[in-house]
């Protein structure tokens, strides 16, 4: 489904010249706007979305203030191309006084859409949290190129878009890159109480939560400080446990048949499926070299 913000706004004094030039990819929607003004020209705009309104050009002698409020002090835009970040459902008002022309760029974007692109939860606080006037020349530069390519006649690939807009969101957003978290081992004890458990009982299914019982540990915790421990998860620790149990029966001469039901396989073909992926080799080319 195609990302459709929602616009309310209750505006006077501005009129669009040539239309709106719209780009959509994906969670992101990026508009260019050229809009005559009145000697007044304001209002509100509120949208279901978080948003960026970036000034790319501004003709006349006048000031834009915004504010976030009718009755709130008003921000006066400085010399600079302002840049405004606007969280969902956050009005901003603006009032634009002997400026003739106005020029810009409004991205609005799903933050859960950029959440799974990032695959990390974004910060609550830093998606309410509005700045409002301020100026980045690395922000304006991107600016630049999105707003050329949603005016481009022949667009280039969506991934140059979409990449273009999803690097202005980092930036503007400032999300760094999530550390890694490092992973509790288990303690001494509890890794060989597990171990020995599982060594014991391989050759039939071992449930997770028996493991976690034997350490006190949730299954989750249970499950990552196993693997902390000793590189694999539990039930591949159980399949190799298994196949050393199986390498002990063929080196002792049993039948691969047998083999395959005394160490919890489901048949020959089976056993042999897992044997080649874990060890590169077959059961009978494995016995085979232990003799030679």
């Amino acid at each position: 489904m195609t990302f459709q913000p929602r616009m309310d706004n209750k505006i006077e004094g501005f009129s669009v010249v040539g239309g709106v030039q719209r780009r959509v990819w994906n969670g992101i929607v990026a508009d260019v706007w050229d809009v005559n003004c009145a000697a007044y020209a304001g209002g509100y705009y509120v949208s279901s979305d978080p948003r960026l309104f970036i000034l790319l050009d501004t003709r006349g002698r006048g000031q834009c203030n915004v504010r976030l409020s009718p009755r709130a002090a008003a921000m006066r835009q400085g010399e600079e191309q302002p840049i405004s970040y606007i969280p969902a459902g956050m009005e901003m008002w603006a009032d634009l006084v002997d400026i003739d022309f106005v020029r810009h760029l409004d991205i609005h974007f799903s933050a859960d859409a950029l959440s799974r692109r990032l695959m990390e939860d974004l910060d609550p606080a830093r998606l309410a949290n509005p700045r409002l006037l301020f100026s980045d020349p690395r922000v304006l530069a991107l600016a630049d190129l999105i707003a050329a390519e949603c005016e481009n006649p022949e667009p280039l690939h969506d991934l140059y878009g979409d990449g273009l807009a999803v690097s202005l969101l980092i930036d503007v957003l400032q999300l760094r890159r999530a550390v890694p978290r490092k992973r509790s081992k288990l303690a001494a004890w509890q890794l060989r109480r597990a171990v020995d458990y599982i060594e014991a009982h391989c050759l039939r299914s071992i449930r997770l939560e028996e493991l976690a019982a034997l350490t006190n540990l949730s299954q989750s915790h249970f499950s990552h400080a196993f693997k902390a421990s000793t590189g694999i998860p539990p039930h591949q620790w159980q399949t190799k446990a298994r196949l050393d149990r199986a390498k002990q029966l063929l080196a002792g001469g049993t039948p691969l048949t047998d083999v395959a039901v005394e160490t919890g396989f489901s048949d020959q073909a089976h056993f042999t499926r897992v044997f080649r992926k874990n060890t590169g080799t077959t059961p009978a080319s494995w016995k085979k070299s232990q003799f030679v």
